[in-house]
């Protein structure tokens, strides 16, 4: 089999151009209010999304869905899906689930 040229592989977005990320869902619980989402959902960007230089591409109002992946081309880590999940631990919010990682294009 005849390899790939690197720009079939970016095209393509496999070996070197592959891009993992993982899924969360959760639902602030019925007495979290609207401002104490918004300053949840600000502290999670701040504190976790930006400085682990990740993208978070969702929304919702107490029931929240979403995708994270890497705001350049790359691969989120375990490392990532921990941070991610341990921020939300402890805050109220229920049925947290943080996916395992995927290929964000092809999974």
């Amino acid at each position: 089999m005849a390899t790939r040229s690197r720009r079939l592989r970016k095209k393509l977005r496999v070996d070197e151009f592959q891009e993992f990320g993982f899924d969360i869902n959760w639902t602030f619980n019925d007495s979290v209010s609207e401002e104490q989402i918004d300053n949840l959902v600000d502290h999670f960007i701040d504190e976790v999304i930006e400085p682990r230089k990740l993208g978070f591409h969702g929304g919702g109002h107490k029931e929240w869905e979403g995708i994270i992946a890497t705001q350049e081309l790359g691969k989120c880590t375990e490392e990532d899906r921990v941070a991610v999940s341990d921020f939300w631990k402890g805050k109220e919010v229920s049925d947290l689930v943080v996916s395992e990682l995927y290929d964000i294009w092809w999974g």
